[in-house]
């Protein structure tokens, strides 16, 4: 039967895994092979994607990519729960220094001292690579409890180790790149080989992530792994012999607790040495000469070793790592190894034989021969824990919040409240008491001036451009912090993941994958990082979709301005107002991504293949520290960007051409500029140059609208240049039109410059053309 066929509870034996292409090799990197058992836990409300069991964590495909794999349905006999008093004899750690325990294959030459010694900081998605990069370098990166936090490598000196460098890089399965992000990861061992890979593995899943240790071990570069979330498997009555682990891969192995800074300390020690020493993993032989296939893969693979050995040496390319490559059939391996003609058809004749002594193709015998091993040494050396208090927490919860009546409507609920909270609460209290300490400094700056008798001109640069300008959206401040602590506990929390398999046959009618979803929640707090997400993306076509959908989820920076407007013109409405701009973006990128799908974009999105992680309770340090970032952003921004806007747009409204003070705005220098540009915008209902120059200064930055307006207006009220109507409307050109700079660049980096352009010219088109419909509607009523 196929996969897709399974009922919830039962439990099939993978017998097969069919498709083709970088999917199945995914596939068989998460751990889909041959003989190994899978449990269906539940569907997603909609009755698709579907949460298996696997190698003991939770994997996410879809209905169409599970009919690709045959299964043999499996009795479920219940499992005889392992006793959680079973201890393991007790072994001294090794000390720092000693390889008594890991065989050391060779060592290098020390390195001397003054050199630069760097250190890959490399493991699986959401195991915890960034929270030990931060603990070991005092660093205060983000972290969050969903794949895809890191998508880019940061680079960090080891605390109180001089001439170190330890870089974090974005989460891989294995070293055959699925996603754009893994590129980065791969490319960095193969070309900067770096003096020691630190390889994190997560202890509560330590099947899986063994997976990739495997990989890192053939790449023939000192190395140590750090075991880490001890403290839960331990917690949970597990326990890990870390001596017969070591023993069995050949390298140190530390038990850690990254989010707990437990055996940090020790793990440094050990890093140090193998770099230093230049003390190369003991062991890379991992096949079973004598196994089920007859030690078919073993002598594939030794076969190869030996017919490429000069080739690997001339390129410096890995000699194990390349032969597993060549069986995989990687072209970036077989392009750095210049084989000849007839040195790649018998690799090929090498291959054929093995595929047909094992029954199994070349990359399902690559992938069994690595899991067997694995499965083998973690019998021996792993106690597994009894269903941990954080599965069992995750259940209860996923009831509600991914259960089929329950899953839409709380989500709908959750970011009601949040919007409610902090536009109609919290934000608006705490704002009115920043804006009230704004004025109060503002009028005291005033009146200190006036008893000094400066002069008028200063003053009112000061007053009218500095306080007034800069004052006006600092005063937005609280808003946005409240906004980022509640986005900060959905990350943190694993409820990112959750909405993604939530939402993926909603996503999948408009041509996305679910996991499109996570970059537009984080949209809504800042498009930059939001685009530099769909590097998680594994299609190129779902990027590009989703960078050109994300700038249509309200970024925070837009805040100012719908709480400015809201205040003028509908003060007891201010949070229902808000929601509904956010509620329109989402609607409007409906429309544009059932577009993209039908013309530019048309095609099927790629599969939904994701791991769902614990329901973690939310770090404060980690909240906190998102919290202070984003503000101290924001203050950057209004100290930088604004400051010099308002001085400008001050600048520009005092002056005429010939630099006279004018009496009246209308004759400024700045009146002649936004006067060319107005016209576009008279049929909105605002084409007054005051509105058409606010919006032109929103393209450095979109806080800049208000910093602008109220500089050009002064003391007068909004209501002397908008109706309620055309408020509304211009409201609803600044939802949409193009994003910042900053986000441009963001685009163009990603894409090129073409498409950077693209958008920009797409987004303020789009905000034109709903603009306009929304005039004409309410003008009818």
């Amino acid at each position: 039967m196929k996969l897709s066929q399974l009922k919830q509870g039962q439990t099939g034996r993978i017998v097969k895994v069919g498709g083709e292409g970088q999917l199945r090799r995914h596939f068989l990197d998460m751990g889909l092979i041959q003989g190994t058992d899978i449990q269906y836990i539940k569907a997603a409300p909609m009755g698709d994607p579907i949460e298996y069991k696997i190698w003991g964590y939770e994997l996410t495909l879809r209905k169409d990519d599970a009919k690709c794999i045959d299964i043999e349905l499996q009795e479920n006999k219940k499992k005889k729960k392992e006793s959680s008093d079973v201890k393991y004899n007790s072994t001294e750690h090794p000390h720092i220094g000693e390889s008594g325990i890991y065989h050391v294959k060779q060592r290098g030459e020390k390195i001397e001292k003054g050199q630069l010694i760097t250190f890959g900081l490399a493991g699986n998605q959401n195991c915890g690579k960034t929270t030990l990069f931060n603990q070991l370098t005092g660093s205060n990166q983000h972290v969050g409890n969903f794949p895809g936090v890191t998508v880019d490598r940061k680079d960090g000196q080891i605390r109180k180790q001089e001439n170190t460098m330890v870089v974090d890089l974005p989460g891989i399965y294995s070293m055959s790149p699925y996603t754009s992000e893994e590129i980065v990861s791969r490319q960095f061992f193969l070309d900067d080989r770096p003096r020691g890979i630190i390889n994190i593995v997560d202890a509560t899943n330590i099947e899986r992530n063994l997976y990739l240790t495997m990989q890192l071990i053939e790449l023939d570069i000192p190395m140590v792994l750090a075991l880490n979330m001890m403290d839960e498997v331990t917690a949970n009555g597990g326990s890990v012999d870390v001596n017969m682990l070591e023993e069995s891969l050949g390298i140190p192995v530390v038990p850690i607790s990254a989010a707990k800074n437990e055996g940090v300390d020790e793990l440094i020690e050990h890093a140090m040495h193998v770099a230093v020493y230049r003390e190369r993993p003991g062991r890379m032989d991992f096949c079973d000469a004598n196994g089920e296939d007859g030690g078919a893969i073993h002598r594939c693979i030794h076969s190869i070793m030996h017919l490429i050995d000069d080739h690997a040496h001339n390129n410096k390319v890995p000699i194990r790592f390349a032969a597993g490559k060549l069986i995989e059939g990687d072209e970036d391996v077989i392009a750095r190894l210049h084989l000849e003609e007839n040195e790649k058809e018998m690799i090929e004749h090498i291959i054929l034989q093995m595929e047909k002594e094992s029954g199994m193709d070349r990359e399902a015998a690559l992938a069994k021969m690595r899991f067997t091993f694995i499965d083998k040494i973690c019998k021996t050396a792993v106690v597994r824990p009894q269903e941990s208090r954080e599965r069992a927490r995750s259940r209860k919860i996923d009831k509600l919040l991914t259960g089929k009546y329950t899953a839409i409507p709380s989500f709908i609920v959750i970011m009601s409240l949040i919007f409610y909270l902090t536009f109609g609460v919290i934000g608006l209290y705490l704002q009115n008491l920043m804006d009230m300490g704004i004025s109060a400094l503002s009028s005291l700056c005033e009146n200190a001036m006036i008893t000094f008798k400066v002069n008028e001109v200063i003053r009112s640069l000061i007053i009218d451009g500095i306080f007034v300008g800069v004052g006006s959206v600092l005063s937005f401040l609280p808003i946005i912090v409240v906004l980022f602590f509640f986005l900060s506990l959905l990350e943190d929390s694993g409820y990112m993941a959750r909405i993604a398999f939530v939402m993926d046959k909603i996503f999948r009618k408009l041509g996305l994958s679910g996991r499109s979803f996570v970059p537009m929640i984080i949209g809504f707090g800042c498009s930059v990082p939001a685009i530099m997400a769909t590097r998680t993306l594994p299609s190129e076509r779902d990027r590009k979709m989703t960078i050109m959908l994300t700038p249509f989820m309200s970024c925070s920076a837009k805040i100012p301005i719908y709480a400015f407007f809201s205040a003028a013109f509908f003060p007891d409405k201010a949070a229902l107002v808000m929601i509904g701009l956010y509620f329109t973006g989402i609607i409007v990128a409906i429309i544009y991504a059932l577009i993209l799908d039908r013309t530019k974009f048309k095609g099927e999105p790629v599969p939904f293949v994701m791991e769902l992680p614990n329901y973690r309770m939310p770090g404060a340090k980690s909240v906190l520290r998102l919290m202070w970032d984003k503000a101290k952003d924001f203050l950057t921004k209004a100290f930088t960007i604004i400051f010099l806007a308002s001085l400008v747009i001050w600048f520009l409204q005092t002056f005429d051409l010939h630099f006279n003070i004018v009496k009246d705005a209308e004759d400024s220098i700045l009146a002649m500029i936004g006067g060319i540009v107005a016209p576009i915008f008279k049929p909105l209902g605002f084409g007054d140059w005051r509105a058409s120059t606010a919006l032109i200064t929103g393209f450095t930055a979109k806080e800049s609208v208000v910093s602008t307006l109220t500089v050009l207006l002064g003391t007068k009220a909004l209501s002397t240049m908008f109706t309620t109507k055309s408020a509304i409307v211009f409201l609803i050109f600044t939802l949409l039109y193009t994003p910042c700079v900053a986000a441009i660049s963001s685009v163009k980096r990603e894409l090129g410059r073409n498409w950077a352009v693209i958008v920009v010219l797409l987004q303020c088109s789009i905000a034109w053309i709903v603009a306009f419909g929304a005039k004409l509607i309410l003008t009818l009523i």
